[in-house]
């Protein structure tokens, strides 16, 4: 039996879950970020499947999304990359509220997310070494050059359009995975994607996948395929990751 309710920790609102009574007592805690133009509750699967493994699992709402959301969709479609930076500059103080509320045992703390949730995860990873484990669903970790194919910022026709465009992807290059190997094989690494993605390219776990093996950082690394499968969370990728976290954290 598990236990869902709506709880704010550091002022955002979140869907959190636990195993039935145990709702104040330390656990292993992972924070599980949903995805573009979607919201806490339509991934609340991955959290009852989550909880039902032991875990408590914390779901915020991303910037302009969920109980966050104002109602303008035109706006939030032009800006995918503002909201991506909006989760890494909240997870620092997201963790530390669960942290001082004694929620999370001998700091076992896990991040996962699907498409951009599973992009928020492998930025985070890069910045916070104390995070145990990470699993990014259908996701990227190569924010500064797949923004200017993926929910461009801006259409760029003049120099200074240009400019404006390279102003709002420019904080994303602290959080992407280039040149930043290293933080990801420290500790163990999920990566899940369909073959026929039809919105992230499935090349973009490839291209992190073949890079972590030619480093020979890839000891910690659990990646998985699935064919004929496009944007979207199969069962096979909820089970895998559940079996992750039971294994990693």
């Amino acid at each position: 039996m598990i236990e869902l309710d709506v709880r704010h920790f550091a002022g955002i609102e979140t869907l959190h879950a636990f195993p039935a009574g145990k709702g104040e007592q330390p656990l292993p805690c992972i924070v599980f970020y949903h995805g573009f133009t979607s919201s806490k509750l339509v991934y609340s699967y991955f959290a009852v499947a989550l909880a039902q493994a032991g875990f408590r699992v914390v779901m915020p709402d991303a910037p302009e999304h969920g109980a966050r959301f104002e109602g303008d969709e035109t706006r939030r479609l032009n800006r995918f990359w503002q909201i991506l930076q909006g989760n890494f500059a909240e997870f620092a103080s997201l963790k530390e509220a669960l942290y001082q509320q004694g929620l999370i045992e001998n700091y076992r703390l896990g991040v996962g997310g699907a498409s951009m949730g599973g992009m928020t995860a492998l930025g985070i990873m890069t910045q916070f070494p104390e995070v145990k484990s990470v699993a990014c669903l259908m996701g990227s970790g190569y924010f500064s050059t797949l923004a200017r194919t993926l929910f461009p910022p801006l259409g760029v026709t003049t120099p200074e359009q240009q400019a404006a465009f390279d102003a709002i992807i420019a904080p994303l290059a602290k959080w992407d995975v280039s040149g930043q190997l290293a933080q990801l094989a420290n500790r163990p690494l999920f990566l899940w994607h369909g073959e026929d993605d039809d919105v992230v390219p499935a090349a973009e776990t490839l291209r992190l996948q073949q890079a972590l093996k030619a480093a020979r950082l890839d000891e910690q690394l659990t990646c998985l395929w699935e064919a004929g499968v496009k944007h979207r969370v199969t069962p096979t990728a909820l089970a895998a990751a559940v079996r992750f976290f039971t294994e990693h954290l």
